[in-house]
């Protein structure tokens, strides 16, 4: 298991598109993949987890992923989510 913390740089936060774009790239992963906001974990794998963790721009939050292909995922989704997630 690895993690990482990272800021959510993107001006609207982790709303419905990115919250889609960090699931789409989680899901192409075997290793569990989750973060925590405010004490609580969500499952990067699912869209409502994801809205519903309320993550906004300048939020950190702390990646944890945990598999077989724990570090390639790390290194996608950190790249992902400090580019903006598409935004």
């Amino acid at each position: 298991m690895i993690s990482q913390k990272i800021t959510v740089n993107n001006p609207s936060g982790l709303h419905l598109r990115p919250a889609g774009t960090l699931c789409n790239e989680a899901i192409k992963y075997d290793s569990r993949i989750e973060f925590i906001f405010n004490g609580a974990k969500s499952n990067a794998k699912s869209v409502l987890s994801v809205l519903g963790a309320c993550v906004k721009c300048g939020d950190e939050i702390e990646l944890i992923c945990d598999g077989t292909d724990e570090q390639a995922a790390m290194e996608a989704l950190t790249s992902a989510i400090s580019s903006g997630l598409g935004e």
